[in-house]
């Protein structure tokens, strides 16, 4: 004993810190995640606030990683990647720094590999960096010059993509050397054994060229975040020996654990506090990084809630007593959605809670609804199994009718519209639906008369084609008969 208080072994003393350590790692894993994951053009600058929020020197492995296989789930978002990647690197150089090494060992490896799809994708991601001036513009011509040394069809496709990408900046920045890129390419159409569609190609792109790469601007107004002067560029070769520093994406004990936690907290505040003048712009400023930082603090409030209680009742009446700012309602909705997402396997605790938070208030529901719509949309740049507890999860708000079926009119299913991940994501929705509904009760709901409307672009009938498509969906997920007025109208 010692005063009052119990003796606590020195290696329990440890033990209880290294578990707090490791909570924190994966809880830092989980957030970069999250908020890669939902970056976008309309949110860029939040999120950038968000992840600054969190210690991106321990995280810089696992931030590099996230935007890694982010950018590969979804190319469409690849110049809104770079950018987020160009704000951080302005402030955080080391991080540029470690993820153009990943990506130069991955292009490498993609390359010697002969994998078309990846190599595109990766290829894609370096030349918005080099468009956002996070990489030199160096890199960009080594890579075309590996890629037409021995030319493909394969690699001269990427190599087009990559000139499509980012001509406009090399043309800009150095149009000499731009000169001998289109000299290749003269030479590969005129020397190469090439089929039609690789000439094509080639074509298209020096059409592209004498209109100034019309259409395909080096960074678009709203993805140019960064001022000239606070650029940071990164001079590296393709041909480099670099290390990747993989072993910064996996948890490793820190002996200086908090004092490096400190060290960050005040780099978190020079970057996000820099600009602290007297006029109204700057205070302005103030008051929204205040804001932001307040809502960060929000989210972690909610977390620890959700992740404190053992049913959703209790978490649902703890959750009530947080005082919420006028239109955070969404934020609790997001992190409700977002903790679900996160789990290994899916469960109801989840789906009762926000059923609960539906048929309290129409501000609830209407979050919900606007939620089902975004991440139906972005759904292919989910990752592993979250699809799947997001589309339970869902099925469940649904079956129990807290949730609007009227979301379902956001469905177009067709060949064109979906994708092999939304095509998974409504397979399970469904299944789960009539799990839980059953065949008769789901079937009846699906040939409301009423509902009519609502459901005309998940059961399309303005051509055969895509009559066929749905008919063809459903039957191949066990679902059949619910398509059985779209097969007699398809037969009459």
């Amino acid at each position: 004993m010692e005063g009052e208080g119990v003796y606590v072994p020195a290696f329990r003393r440890k033990e209880k810190t290294i578990d707090a350590e490791r909570e924190s790692w994966d809880e830092l894993k989980r957030r970069i995640n999250a908020l890669v994951n939902k970056v976008s053009v309309h949110n860029l600058r939040h999120v950038v606030s968000e992840l600054f929020e969190e210690d991106l020197i321990r995280g810089r492995g696992l931030l590099c990683r996230s935007c890694m296989k982010s950018q590969i789930a979804s190319p469409s978002f690849t110049d809104v990647i770079a950018a987020l990647i160009a704000v951080v690197n302005s402030k955080l150089p080391s991080i540029g720094d470690l993820l153009l090494k990943r990506l130069v060992l991955q292009i490498r490896r993609d390359f010697d590999r002969n994998d078309k799809p990846l190599l595109l994708a990766v290829v894609k991601f370096l030349t918005h960096l080099v468009n956002q001036r996070v990489a030199c513009e160096i890199i960009a011509l080594e890579v075309i010059h590996m890629l037409l040394r021995k030319p493909t069809e394969d690699t001269v496709e990427v190599a087009v993509v990559f000139v499509r990408e980012c001509g406009a900046l090399l043309l800009d920045l150095s149009p000499r050397r731009f000169d001998v890129i289109f000299d290749v390419f003269r030479r590969v159409v005129q020397e190469g054994d090439l089929e039609f569609r690789s000439r094509c190609l080639i074509e298209s792109l020096v059409a592209l060229r004498r209109s100034n790469f019309e259409g395909y601007p080096a960074v678009r107004d709203e993805l140019d975040l960064v001022d000239s002067d606070e650029k940071v560029m990164h001079v590296i070769s393709l041909y480099d020996e670099s290390d990747p520093e993989t072993s910064l994406d996996v948890y490793k004990a820190d002996p200086e654990f908090h004092h490096n936690e400190k060290k960050y907290e005040n780099l978190k505040r020079n970057i996000l506090g820099e600009q602290e003048d007297d006029d109204d712009d700057d205070e302005r400023t103030l008051i929204q990084d205040h804001t932001e930082t307040d809502l960060v603090s929000l989210r972690r409030t909610i977390y620890q809630t959700i992740m404190s209680t053992l049913n959703f009742e209790e978490a649902g009446h703890k959750l009530l007593q947080i005082r919420l700012e006028p239109g955070q309602e969404m934020e609790l909705c997001v992190m409700i959605l977002e903790c679900c997402a996160e789990e290994k396997t899916y469960r109801p605790f989840y789906g009762h809670l926000a059923q609960r938070f539906c048929l309290r208030s129409k501000t609830y529901r209407e979050c919900f609804e606007d939620l089902f719509v975004r991440q139906y949309a972005t759904v292919h740049r989910l990752e592993t199994n979250k699809p799947k507890n997001v589309a339970i999860f869902f099925a469940h708000v649904l079956a129990t009718d807290a949730l609007p079926w009227r979301v379902l009119a956001n469905v177009s299913l067709t060949e064109e519209d979906t994708t092999s991940s939304s095509r998974i994501f409504l397979k399970i929705l469904f299944q789960e639906l009539c799990e839980q509904m059953g065949m008769r009760a789901l079937n009846e709901k699906l040939q409301d008369p009423t509902m009519e409307e609502t459901f005309e672009s998940i059961f399309p009938k303005d051509h055969p084609k895509n009559m066929r498509f749905s008919i063809n969906f459903f039957t191949s997920i066990g679902l059949g008969d619910i398509t059985e007025k779209l097969r007699q109208l398809l037969i009459n």
